[in-house]
């Protein structure tokens, strides 16, 4: 490994780290967060979810396996940067057509290697997660912190609209199934009536779109802004509302659109559209201490005691106290209490915090998209 340019991160409570710099060179800023996925760092920089975020994976070797074209959620690199404890320059794997620093060169996304990253996954677990400024080069704490000081907090932003399409577009594309994995997850039979689904695009992934077509839904993806009236003259089946980035407070025009669905068709949301919902039925949200993202976070499911190892990816989280008698919890994170899933005692609507689309991460929560389609069946 040749030696790398100088890179440095300052946190905003002036915590300094020095190492080595990969991928583009340049600066950078963004909120510090952490994910504790062991692999899948290709589709968590290109969700939209991780806008305006500077990742830290806690697995310790990071681009071994490298890119390629079929893993990405969504047309670019999302994340501000990307901070390892060791990144990979030679990949090995069938898949890969680039390592992950020249993937992240083509993207213009700075990588920060060479750091302990326990130490800085320590500090935002103690601290919480907070803005950083990430540089090559020329390191000096001055140069970091006028960077800093232009970076706004996560409160009060609103991202989805900054991630969303900007027209609509239909998806056809279902689940790519490599050697062997068809036996093992075999596609659900397809219905005679393709269902009509419009999505809310609010930063929506990739495989989100490829379940739901495996499902057998027809999907119309639509600006986050779109107003409801123009989802429902599609005379849709069923509307999904996705994940995304950013306050769910800051969402107004969102939670308004979600509000004139309620009741008028079946509704799925997941992640930023579960949060939406949430306010949409007269709840409140919250920002979480530094939230969950990962591959290994435990739900339990109320309505069966069934547990779920989930994927995640959130920084705000539900008010469960704040919702209304007529909305039921369903899921629960083991780990601190908060709340993971909701549906509606009346209106045909559920949503879920976490990722059952599992990219990556686990298929345990799989059976959301059949449910998904079983709930559009009965309100054809």
């Amino acid at each position: 490994m040749s030696e790398r340019p100088a890179a440095g991160l300052l946190l905003e409570d002036g915590t300094f780290f020095e190492g080595g710099a990969f991928g583009a060179r340049g600066e950078t800023s963004g909120e510090v967060v952490f994910n504790t996925s062991l692999t899948g760092y290709q589709e968590i920089l290109t969700d939209p979810s991780y806008r305006a975020q500077i990742v830290t994976m806690t697995y310790p070797h990071i681009g071994n396996y490298g890119v390629n074209p079929a893993d990405v959620e969504s047309a670019a690199v999302q994340a501000a940067g990307l901070i390892v404890r060791e990144a990979c320059d030679e990949p090995s794997n069938w898949r890969a057509s680039s390592s992950l620093d020249a993937w992240l060169k083509r993207h213009k996304v700075i990588g920060l290697t060479g750091i302990d990253t326990r130490a800085l996954v320590r500090h935002l677990r103690t601290r919480g997660a907070m803005r950083g400024a990430l540089v090559t080069g020329e390191v000096g704490r001055e140069r970091l912190q006028a960077i800093l000081a232009r970076e706004p907090a996560m409160e009060g932003r609103d991202l989805a609209a900054e991630v969303s399409c900007q027209e609509p577009y239909v998806w056809t594309e279902g689940l790519t199934r490599l050697a062997g994995e068809a036996a093992l997850r075999p596609p659900p039979q397809r219905p005679l009536r393709p269902y009509r689904v419009a999505a809310y695009d609010f930063g929506i992934k990739r495989n989100i779109l490829r379940l739901l077509v495996d499902q057998g839904c027809e999907v119309t993806v639509f600006p986050a802004r779109t107003p409801a009236e123009v989802l429902l003259a599609q005379n849709p089946d069923g509307v999904f509302l996705s994940n995304g980035p950013g306050d769910p407070a800051a969402c107004g025009y969102a939670v308004s659109n979600i509000r004139a669905l309620i009741g008028r068709v079946p509704l799925f949301g997941i992640c930023l559209g579960h949060q939406l919902t949430a306010r949409a039925l007269g709840a409140s949200t919250y920002k979480l201490k530094f939230g969950h993202r990962g591959g290994n976070q435990p739900v339990r499911d109320n309505t069966t005691g069934r547990i779920e190892i989930t994927s995640q990816n959130h920084g705000f989280a539900v008010d469960a106290d704040t919702l209304p008698p007529e909305v039921e919890v369903t899921h629960v994170n083991l780990n601190d209490g908060t709340n993971e899933g909701l549906r509606h005692r009346e209106h045909p609507l559920f949503t879920v915090q976490y990722h059952p689309e599992a990219s990556p991460g686990p298929h345990d929560a799989g059976y959301l998209f059949a449910r998904f389609r079983a709930l559009m069946d009965a309100h054809r």
